[in-house]
């Protein structure tokens, strides 16, 4: 049995975040490193109305990074979407585990997907990524801003409150919440947020015991998936909120496939882009995507979803 020093794992206090680092401490574990858990309050938690309204970025990680470099816990573990591009001196991406699908869903009361939904039907979602490409998808849906976990929206959506919501299918499944999905939305209608699905372990980069410990729990194949997402966010200079979606994955042929799309708030332009490399040029590819995706004109539209 060990007797190592516990691993102090910090993470918000919401159902799927205590899930998603109880996974990792679970994984530690049976590797013999003894973990702890410690909540974070965060500014997404305790601020309401839509998100964008925040006005800052990191606003579900800045805090959890501060505990960090405050040495209050040693590892973090993010909702890699959540996580911003720009890197924090001190601090890196330890390990990223294998994903979750990255897909987005529907979940509709009446159970039916976006096609069947009625003309005028109200559709939640808090995201400007995924409101952008619903109203490309289906102009005369009537898309309203939508707060709070999992669990608070779809308690609003049996309220009657909205017709339908759009969720990461990643979070519903880890809550043993997939049998509410309507429809899973397809990637040609709906791409995900950049690192949707993947979970981001962040540590003191000095620190060799932390960074030896998770090491174990990196794959491969979705880190670099993430990374060339991640890189192409960074050079679009779009930061989490944007209406920006990319989808990475290795194909069978052991080539990095990435799509990716940049709308306008209301969806009426949308600009797509696919490019494949070598995994080893994550993050060439992801920066690549980016320059095509600006030669069409993408910083407008960018700007224009920071004014809106």
């Amino acid at each position: 049995m060990s007797t190592a020093t516990p691993i102090r794992i910090g993470t918000r206090g919401s159902s799927l975040a205590r899930w998603q680092a109880e996974w990792v401490a679970d994984q530690l574990n049976r590797r013999d490193v003894p973990t702890d858990l410690v909540v974070v309050s965060t500014l997404g938690d305790q601020r309401s109305g839509p998100i964008a309204s925040l006005d800052e970025r990191g606003v579900f990680t800045k805090s959890i990074q501060e505990a960090l470099l405050g040495r209050r816990i040693d590892l973090a573990v993010h909702s890699l979407k959540d996580l911003p591009t720009e890197p924090v001196p001190g601090l890196g991406l330890a390990a990223v585990p294998a994903r979750e699908s990255c897909a987005d869903v529907l979940v509709s009361r009446a159970g039916v997907d976006v096609e069947q939904l009625p003309a005028h039907s109200v559709v939640g979602t808090g995201s400007l990524r995924r409101a952008a490409q619903l109203k490309h998808w289906r102009a005369d849906l009537e898309v309203q801003d939508i707060r709070g976990n999992v669990e608070t929206r779809l308690e609003k959506l049996d309220a009657g409150q909205y017709d339908a919501v759009v969720l990461a299918a990643a979070g519903l499944t880890r809550l043993g919440l997939a049998g509410r999905i309507s429809q899973v939305l397809p990637p040609e209608k709906m791409l995900p947020a950049v690192g949707q699905g993947a979970l981001g372990l962040e540590a003191r980069a000095d620190d060799q015991q932390v960074l030896s410990a998770v090491s174990s729990l990196d794959d491969a194949a979705t880190h670099q998936a993430v990374v060339a997402e991640r890189a192409l966010l960074a050079a679009l200079r779009g930061g989490c909120l944007a209406p920006v979606g990319a989808w990475a994955r290795l194909t069978e042929e052991g080539v990095l496939l990435l799509d990716a799309v940049v709308l306008d708030p209301e969806g009426r332009q949308r600009l797509t882009v696919t490019v494949d490399g070598p995994p080893a040029e994550c993050t060439a590819l992801g920066q690549q995507a980016a320059e095509q995706l600006l030669s069409q004109g993408a910083a407008d539209l960018i700007d224009a979803a920071r004014r809106s």
